[in-house]
C-alpha cells in the first residue's frame, strides 16, 4: 500500500524523528498512551477532539492543550465520564478563553494541582472570578516562553483570532461575558528536540511564515473547520506557501455544525503538496 493511501486510513501511525530526516516511515498500531512508552525517545499524541490534545513527552511528562472534554461531543467517553482518567497532568496549556478551548482546564488545574498556562489577560479573569486560585494560574504573552521542566520549552506565538470568557455568575445564575485578552498558539519543544506548533484558533496572517522559519516546527496542528478559523483551502495555502512543515495534523473540525470544513476537503486542497498529512480520529493516539 502506498504511504499516502495508508495515511488516509484510521490506522494509528508511528513516525520516528530519525525516519523523518531520512524520508522513511515506521508504521505501527497504537491504541492508547501506555506507561511503557512514556519514558522513551517517542512522543505520544492523542487527539481528544476539536483542538484538544493529550501529549506524552519523551521524558514521560503529560501535557494537555485546550481540554474541551466533558462538553466536547467527540471527546473520548472514558475521559468525559471521569476527568481523572486523563491522567496526572504535568503541563496544562490553553490558547484562548472560548469554551471549546478553555473547556475543563480550570477543573483539571484544580484536580491535578497544576498551573494553567495561558494568555495573560485570560488567566487574570479566571483568577479574579474565582475559577482558579491565584497560585494555579501562570500569565504569559506572545513571544514569551516558559521552561516548566528540564528539556521542555513552550513559546507563545501569534494567532489571528478573538478571545472571550463566558461565565455563569452563581449569584445571578446568568451568563456574563468578560474580555479575555488575545488568542495565542504554542510552539512546544520536547526533551528530544521535537517541536509541535499548536496553532490554536487562527485565520490567515503573514507572520505564519516568520513563526515557521524562526521556530522550525516538525509537526503542525492546524485548524481547518472554517467560519471561526481557516477553512481547508486557507489552511492549505498557509502550509504550502508560508509554513512548509514536515507533517501536519488537521484539527478544529467535525465538532461544530458552524465549522463545515472536512478532512476530505483538506486532503483535496493539499493533493499536490509534498507535506505529509496525518489524519486522526478522535481518541486515536499516534507515536512520533
Amino acid at each position: 500500500m502506498k504511504i499516502r493511501q495508508f495515511l488516509k486510513t484510521p490506522c494509528a501511525i508511528a513516525l520516528t524523528v530519525g525516519a523523518l530526516l531520512t524520508g522513511s516511515l515506521t508504521l505501527a498500531q497504537t491504541t492508547a498512551p501506555t506507561a511503557a512508552t512514556a519514558a522513551s525517545s517517542k512522543v505520544e499524541l492523542q487527539w481528544l477532539g476539536q483542538a484538544a490534545f493529550r501529549i506524552t513527552s519523551p521524558g514521560g511528562k503529560l501535557i494537555v492543550i485546550d481540554p474541551w472534554i466533558t462538553g466536547g461531543p467527540k471527546a473520548p467517553a472514558n475521559y468525559k465520564a471521569d476527568l481523572a482518567a486523563v491522567g496526572k497532568i504535568d503541563l496544562l496549556l490553553v490558547t484562548h478563553a472560548h469554551v471549546d478551548h478553555l473547556g475543563d482546564a480550570p477543573a483539571l488545574a484544580i484536580l491535578n494541582k497544576t498551573k494553567l498556562y495561558g494568555p495573560a489577560d485570560m488567566v487574570t479573569p479566571l483568577i479574579t472570578l474565582g475559577l482558579i486560585p491565584a497560585d494555579l494560574g501562570h500569565r504569559f504573552n506572545k513571544t514569551g516562553h516558559i521552561k516548566p521542566f528540564p528539556g521542555i520549552k513552550v513559546t507563545a506565538v501569534a494567532a489571528e483570532h478573538s478571545s472571550l470568557l463566558v461565565w455563569n455568575n452563581p449569584a445571578t445564575k446568568k451568563n456574563e461575558s468578560h474580555p479575555a485578552g488575545e488568542a495565542m498558539g504554542y510552539i512546544v519543544e520536547l526533551e528530544n528536540g521535537f517541536k509541535i506548533w499548536h496553532m490554536g484558533d487562527t485565520g490567515l496572517f503573514g507572520d505564519m511564515k516568520f513563526i515557521s522559519e524562526h521556530y522550525k516546527p516538525d509537526l503542525v496542528l492546524i485548524p481547518i473547520g472554517g467560519n471561526f478559523t481557516m477553512d481547508p483551502e486557507d489552511a492549505a495555502f498557509a502550509l504550502n506557501t508560508w509554513i512548509k512543515p514536515k507533517m501536519v495534523i488537521p484539527m478544529h473540525y467535525n465538532s461544530n455544525p458552524l465549522t463545515q470544513g472536512t478532512l476530505a476537503g483538506f486532503q483535496a486542497a493539499m493533493k499536490d503538496s509534498a507535506i505529509k498529512i496525518i489524519p486522526m480520529t478522535e481518541g486515536q493516539t499516534l507515536s512520533f
